[in-house]
Formats: C-alpha cells, sequence, structure tokens
C-alpha cells in the first residue's frame, strides 16, 4: 500500500491546525509501515489522501480518477469554521460551502477530525462514507521540560510568582479573540499570551485594532512562536484559556492536554463525546464565568484535571490515529473483506 499525501500551499498553511494535521499523518503513516509521498508527479500510488482545496487539489482529484485510483478527502473545513474569520468571511461562507461539498463529494471516503463535523457534512447532503478520526497528537512532544519552561519565562520576562494563562490560535473573531481580551482587562493581576498570527490586512480592523493596541497592558500578542518558547508555555503557564466559537476538532486543546495542562474552553458542541466539564476540563459559556473560573483554576480551588485531560489525549495519540487511518485505506482498496476496526471507528464514534 502507498498513499499520496497531497498537501497545496504547505509553506502558506504549515502555522495552521491543518498543516499540524499533515505533520501528524506523516508520523501517523510511518508507525503503521505504510509507505507515503508527497510527490504530486509521482503517479506510482494506491491512494490519494488530500487535505486541501484549491484548484490544484480539484486537478489531482481528476487525475487520480484517470488513473483509477480510490480518492480519499481530509474535511478539515466547514462553512461553520470559515465565518468570522477573514475580511468578508461572513459574505462568502454559503460559496465556500457550495465549493467544498462540490469537493468532498467527488471522493470516494471522507475523514474528519470529530463526529460533530461528520454531522454538519451530512447535514450538508453529502452522501459519502464519513470516518471521524482525530487529527490525533504526538504525546511524547508535549512533556514537561525544565529548560523549556525556563526559556518561555525568560522570553517574556516573567516573574517567579507571575500568574499566566495562554491561548494559541489565529487572529479571528472565531477563535474568541475578544473575549480572551475582555476577560484579560477584568484580571489585570494576571498575564495573558495569545500566540498566533495572521496577515493583519486580512482581518477585519476591529481585530486588527486590537491585536496592535486596544488591549490592556497585560495582554501579549508575540505573534507565532515555536519551539522550546512554546512547549515551554503549554506546560509552564498556569492555564490554557481557548474560548473559541467553532472547531472541527481543536489541535491545540489537545496540545495543552497532552502538556498535562488545565484547559478551559467554551461549551461548545464539538467537544461533545471527548471533553467534559469538570471531568478532563472546564467549560465556560460566557466572560463573567471564565473570569471566576481562570481565577478559580489558577489559585487551586477547584480540582486539577491534568491527569484526566492527558489520559483524554492519550486516546488520540498517533498510534491510535494511525490504526484508524490504515482502516479506512484498507476499507477503500478492498470494500468486500470486513475490516474489525473500520467497523468500530463508525460504531464507537457515531
Amino acid at each position: 500500500m502507498k498513499v499520496l499525501l497531497y498537501f497545496e500551499s504547505e509553506k502558506l498553511l504549515a502555522k495552521s491546525g491543518i498543516g499540524r494535521a499533515l505533520d501528524h499523518q506523516k508520523r501517523a503513516l510511518t508507525e503503521m509501515g505504510i509507505e507515503f509521498t508527497l510527490d504530486a508527479k509521482d503517479d506510482n500510488y494506491d491512494i490519494l489522501h488530500i487535505n486541501t482545496y484549491g484548484l490544484n487539489s480539484r486537478r489531482m482529484i481528476r487525475r487520480a480518477r484517470q488513473l483509477h485510483k480510490p480518492v480519499i478527502y481530509h474535511a478539515h473545513s466547514t462553512e461553520e469554521d470559515f465565518k468570522n474569520s477573514f475580511i468578508g468571511s461572513n459574505q462568502l461562507a454559503p460559496f465556500v460551502k457550495k465549493y467544498l461539498v462540490s469537493l468532498y463529494r467527488r471522493a470516494d471516503h471522507l475523514i474528519t477530525p470529530t463526529p460533530y463535523a461528520k454531522q454538519l457534512l451530512l447535514q450538508y447532503g453529502l452522501t459519502v462514507p464519513i470516518a471521524p478520526i482525530s487529527n490525533g497528537i504526538d504525546l511524547a512532544n508535549y512533556q514537561p521540560v525544565t529548560k523549556r519552561e525556563a526559556a518561555f519565562r525568560d522570553y517574556f520576562n516573567l516573574k517567579p510568582d507571575q500568574k499566566v494563562v495562554i491561548c494559541v490560535g489565529l487572529f479571528f473573531k472565531r477563535k474568541g479573540l475578544l473575549d480572551f481580551v475582555e476577560v484579560a482587562r477584568h484580571m489585570p493581576d494576571y498575564t495573558f499570551i495569545w500566540f498566533g498570527d495572521v496577515p493583519l490586512y486580512s482581518i477585519p480592523r476591529n481585530i486588527r485594532k486590537i491585536v496592535q493596541t486596544d488591549h490592556s497592558a497585560n495582554v501579549i500578542f508575540p505573534g507565532y512562536i515555536k519551539g522550546d518558547v512554546l512547549k515551554g508555555a503549554y506546560t509552564g503557564a498556569d492555564l490554557f484559556f481557548f474560548p473559541s466559537y467553532e472547531e472541527t476538532e481543536g489541535i491545540v486543546v489537545l496540545e495543552a492536554l497532552a502538556s498535562h495542562q488545565n484547559v478551559l474552553v467554551r461549551d461548545i458542541p464539538v467537544y461533545q463525546g471527548w471533553l467534559t466539564d469538570r471531568q478532563n476540563c472546564y467549560m465556560g459559556r460566557d466572560n463573567a464565568e471564565f473570569t471566576a473560573l481562570i481565577r478559580a483554576i489558577v489559585e487551586q480551588s477547584v480540582p486539577d484535571l491534568t491527569k484526566q485531560g492527558y489520559q483524554t489525549a492519550e486516546s488520540k495519540s498517533i498510534t491510535e490515529i494511525g490504526h484508524e487511518l490504515q482502516a479506512v485505506y484498507q476499507h477503500v482498496l478492498t470494500p468486500e473483506k470486513p475490516n474489525p476496526r473500520y467497523t468500530q471507528l463508525f460504531s464507537k464514534r457515531d
């Protein structure tokens, strides 16, 4: 079995969740011993596994059809998570949905990160089989390391007793950036750091203004940072606060859970089935509740849920995702042969 993992505009999307999803796919296939290529000119493959949505992606599907190769489309995006992002995204969203559906229906099989995302796709009227498979997480990459935590605190010149709340995401209203800044305004004794970046010219003026100047002194927007500083932040901060309104999964949440970090998220449908309030994370519904929960979690007046959160991340490890991807690959190649893992994948997620 050989898989062509196709990813259009890889450099442009490298900082996004989709970019990290590709890295996880490569790791998962390597662990499973599945041969893969990233070379779009290599026609010597058995399955096209496509991750992106541009015109070249459409051409790749057409070429696969000419070669009589099955196509798996990884449905990372929906109309819902396109809204409230770039300038004009809400006006374009219905057209984006129509375009996505036109691509997704060309596949032999779809993969999407969560049962919630699968339900959205079914509501679009898609009849292609859909497997909900997490984007996964590399557990070993997010373990606490003292030098990383020191690099984080040194980079931001944080005092030893300074309480720090972090978030990781693009500068989108959908991600809850307005709420993050507003909550921080009411908690001047804590430092709030939002890791992430997006070209400022591409986002609405009010969001651009908030990132540049219109935020309280205890909020830091350091831009896109990776390596020891970010990993040290995941494990060395006091809380990961992710007030996003819409996700298809939220890889950064998995990264925080894998970092043995307490996690506070907005109570939205995408987390149903794998995150539970006050069991493996904390959930809030508005800024008043977020403010109260942040103080309670950081001051340790509520239970520490890092152990339970890490167990959730373990269930979505790269190895587990590799088994599930392999099951879908085998199914599209030999659908007449029953595959217990494939059957289990559908029965346990729906």
